[in-house]
């Protein structure tokens, strides 16, 4: 039990590593929380930095969320609570970073890479079906709700265990926390759409 609870701990010091605050601090010596939405993940790095920084952070956190179930899986097993526990904690991690003072991103390419990793199948035709919404719709955060809204809707239909069902849950409850303010912006049509330009005095030059 010790040994798992210290894998559980490691996931979300893994987790806590913000790419997006690294990354923008190493090209321009700023804290990217300072610009744009103030949010640390791929999204705000791409407004504030573009493309290249942007993907590079989306990778770097999807692998965050492969290590943190990896790690739990050669704790505890496939598909089992310490798995799950892992990716939540790296997700946590993300959001609430030790390093950072607390102040993190909103979890959502970390929480890919968990959910793929757990459940392949169910996260790619939900992830097909959120990438299709942003496309239409230019909203990254209403395609990353549909993401975590419907992979749990999709597990009901294979053979996944019970730890994954219900860690997929708890995953679509932490993203609706995060994504309480961008809800209230989609629905009153402010929020930001991707490829928006930042002002010029909130951007990284």
């Amino acid at each position: 039990m010790a040994f798992e609870l210290l894998v559980i701990v490691v996931s979300y010091l893994l987790g806590s590593v913000s790419f997006s605050v690294l990354l923008v601090r190493l090209l321009k010596g700023v804290d990217i929380r300072q610009y744009g939405s103030g949010n640390a993940g791929a999204t705000n790095t791409l407004r504030v930095m573009g493309k290249g920084p942007a993907i590079l952070v989306l990778v770097l956190d999807v692998l965050k969320g492969i290590a943190a179930v990896w790690l739990g899986t050669w704790a505890g097993g496939w598909g089992t609570w310490v798995a799950v526990a892992c990716g939540i904690a790296a997700i946590i991690g993300h959001n609430w970073p030790l390093y950072f003072h607390f102040r993190g991103g909103k979890g959502i390419a970390t929480t890919i890479g968990v959910m793929a990793t757990l459940a392949f199948w169910p996260a790619l035709i939900a992830g097909i079906i959120a990438i299709v919404a942003i496309v239409i719709t230019k909203y990254v955060s209403l395609g990353s709700l549909l993401f975590v809204a419907l992979t749990p809707v999709f597990l009901i239909f294979t053979g996944f265990t019970a730890p994954e069902l219900w860690g997929s849950l708890i995953i679509a409850i932490f993203a609706f926390w995060r994504h309480r303010s961008n809800i209230v912006k989609i629905s009153q049509g402010r929020e930001n759409k991707i490829g928006s330009k930042v002002k010029e005095g909130n951007r990284v030059v």
